[in-house]
């Protein structure tokens, strides 16, 4: 991770909607800091820049930038870019009769239960062409692709203005060879290098997702490229000559080259990597089955982590229609910010979220021109943000209570009957429900039991509410990182590169030709070692994860089965398969054959990990309070004593009613409830039984 030629900081980079987050680890002094700048939303670089630049200006004696050797970036340029539709014009060129693949979908649609509904998808029908090609579903080539046919549709997408073009072929998973002569044609013409080959994104069975899986690659090429190319310009230009690397969805990190060759892999960047850093920290806590919540100016984001490790998905859906293939840390979004608007609908229920006030406006408080109240502007008319305080990062010196009132009062109070203070009280209580709805969700309803489990809340609104979900959920420890406003700029630096793979067998157990099968994972293996090697990163070590996609016979839904690299024999992956069918559905089901559908290979090149005692508290003795704070909770008011977090020693304990303030977060702790510092810095919260 260290480049001798370079500097010896590690800077690890998460752009939220509100601000830029920068953690800080210097290699050679073992020390870190953080960093905490506005965002500047549409343009992201700047304020990644900032950042940097604030970092050079500290680091001048030691070269400026020139001190840096690594920036880890983990960026939601492509998430919101999907969300928001702002991707380039994209082109399709497909096998004649599936230009609709991609609309139809797997025929679902926007509301279960509704009869109407509207998708448009992300590629116009009049962008999506047909050339004549056909290899059947067993690989045989039945039509050779038609190259004149392919060259007059890629300049037709030209003339109607596409950036860029995606080559889908109906069962290339099975035989590639149309499709790699399609895209050769169309890359020999093509005036850049957004052309998106489907098998070289996702070489898997099943069209729709294999399509919009490399359609949205494809509509994410000039979006992501162009702003990770300027990035880079940008850190060169302030003399950095280390390595830029970024996070994947899956909480590995790749190559800036490798970013903007698959920036679909980029989707989810930013909440994956804190999701890395809690199971590092709480491995390191003693704490190895977390679940974990990223409370931010929009999003709550809730993830789980069992035996020190993140579930991974294989596919994930950005927005309606929008499904992304491809290995993904488990994550359940739901719109549940500081920044979510509260309002009453017209049946006189109270709801909070979708909808955002964002970083601009803001919420009531900002005074930058919001009326409409929000969770922050709840907790800060309850006293749980102290509004005469700075805003961290220098976004706010102070903020305006009163709008908060005026907000709330006219927007919740009087349809509801209610005074200020028990309207901002009934928002927290319906997003803490929501909140709590989407812990049941990756807990309860996947057969875990949350007692069983830490709750560590990060991001910058997360600790405010930590006692709130104790008590919803009923876990009985929380843990609140020594910097969770930065959690996820923490992920960067802790996080390891990844590369995986994956190849449809869709064969039976019983015929596995099984040298093949060795040969396909030593094929696998040299390819993500390839990366690897490509990034210029040093590791300690480097692992590998072996798995298959298996099924008995007329089923439609595979099992994830783990197999050794050196026992690939029928019968150790068939008793694999029985084990692990009998441990997601308690039996097997004997006497019918089984299949093979997939081979998913990962390599992982592990970087050297930091020992996160460098965020040990130095203090040793316990700071006295510089005073109480009126919070307003369960109907009364309470004198909460006042702490700065940072200042306190290993050990400490504070019972609450408390309010302990950092930088990038603030934590209330609610009455019958303590917390203790732990040799990490971080604060381990119960529920007192006295």
């Amino acid at each position: 991770m260290k480049d001798a030629a370079h500097g010896s900081l590690v800077v690890g980079v998460d752009v939220g909607g509100t601000f830029t987050d920068l953690f800080v680890l210097d290699e050679a002094a073992g020390t870190a800091r953080v960093v905490k700048v506005p965002s500047t939303r549409g343009e992201e670089a700047r304020g990644f820049m900032n950042g940097i630049e604030r970092i050079g200006g500290e680091a001048e004696g030691q070269g400026g930038a020139r001190a840096i050797a690594t920036v880890v970036h983990g960026t939601t340029v492509g998430t919101n870019a999907l969300l928001e539709r702002k991707v380039a014009r994209t082109g399709i060129i497909t096998t004649e009769g599936f230009r609709d693949v991609l609309e139809m979908r797997r025929r679902d649609r926007p509301r279960t239960w509704g009869l109407r509904g509207t998708f448009e998808p992300v590629v116009p029908r009049d962008l999506r062409l047909e050339v004549s090609e056909r290899v059947l579903a067993d690989g045989t080539l039945h039509t050779p692709v038609d190259i004149a046919q392919v060259e007059a549709a890629a300049r037709a997408l030209l003339e109607r203005g596409c950036e860029a073009v995606c080559v889908f072929f109906v069962n290339a998973y099975a035989n590639s060879i149309n499709e790699a002569r399609a895209v050769a044609a169309v890359r020999a013409l093509w005036p850049n290098a957004n052309v998106t080959a489907a098998t070289e994104v996702l070489p898997e069975i099943r069209e729709f997702e294999r399509c919009s899986t490399a359609t949205l690659n494809a509509s994410l090429q000039p979006v992501v490229g162009s702003y990770l190319t300027r990035l880079e310009s940008d850190l060169k230009a302030h003399g950095f000559g280390g390595e830029l690397l970024v996070v994947q969805s899956n909480g590995g990190i790749m190559s800036r080259q490798t970013a903007c060759d698959v920036p679909v892999r980029t989707a989810l960047s930013g909440p994956a990597a804190g999701v890395i850093a809690c199971a590092a920290i709480g491995r390191a806590a003693g704490f190895p089955n977390l679940v974990t919540g990223d409370m931010g100016g929009t999003s709550f984001d809730v993830s789980l982590v069992a035996r020190g490790e993140a579930s991974l998905s294989a596919q994930t859906s950005i927005d309606f229609g929008m499904v992304v293939r491809a290995p993904m840390i488990q994550i359940e979004t739901i719109g549940a910010g500081g920044g979510s608007i509260a309002s009453v609908d017209a049946g006189g229920l109270l709801q909070v979220g979708p909808e955002s006030a964002g970083s601009v406006p803001g919420p009531a408080c900002y005074g930058r021109g919001n009326m409409r109240p929000t969770v922050t502007d709840a907790n800060v008319l309850l006293g749980r943000i102290a509004a005469d305080r700075p805003l961290g990062g220098g976004l706010l010196s102070r903020m305006e209570v009163g709008k908060s009132r005026e907000a709330i009062e006219m927007h919740v109070g009087a349809p509801l009957g209610l005074d200020a203070y028990a309207a901002a009280e009934a928002i927290l209580t319906v997003a803490n429900a929501k909140m709590a709805g989407a812990i049941r969700l990756v807990s309860i309803e996947r057969g875990h039991d949350p007692r069983e489990f830490a709750y560590m809340p990060f991001g910058g609104g997360g600790a405010l509410h930590v006692c709130a979900m104790m008590r919803e959920v009923g876990t009985t420890t929380g843990i609140v990182p020594r910097f969770p406003g930065v959690t996820s700029a923490i992920g960067c630096v802790i996080a390891d590169m990844r590369h995986d793979a994956v190849q449809t067998l869709n064969r039976g157990l019983a015929e596995l030709d099984v040298d093949d099968l060795r040969a396909r994972v030593s094929g696998m293996a040299h390819t993500c070692q390839q990366r690897l090697d490509s990034a210029g990163v040093a590791f300690e070590a480097v692992r590998e994860n072996v798995e298959l996609d298996m099924l008995y016979v007329g089923q439609s839904h595979t099992v994830r089965v783990e197999v050794q690299r050196n026992a690939l024999d029928r019968a150790t992956i068939g008793a694999a398969f029985e084990a692990a069918y009998r441990t997601a559905f308690g039996r097997a089901l004997d006497g019918i054959p089984v299949r093979i559908m997939n081979l998913r290979y990962a390599r992982i090149g592990v970087r050297p990990k930091f020992d996160l005692a460098v965020l040990a508290p130095k203090a040793t003795t316990m700071p006295a309070s510089p005073g109480t704070q009126a919070v307003f909770h369960d109907g009364q008011w309470w004198d909460a004593v006042r702490y700065a977090r940072l200042d306190l020693p290993v050990g400490a304990t504070v019972e609450g009613p408390a309010i302990l303030e950092q930088a990038d977060t603030t934590i209330w702790l609610e009455p019958g409830f303590s917390g203790r510092v732990d040799p990490l810095g971080n604060l381990l919260i119960t529920r007192r039984t006295t």
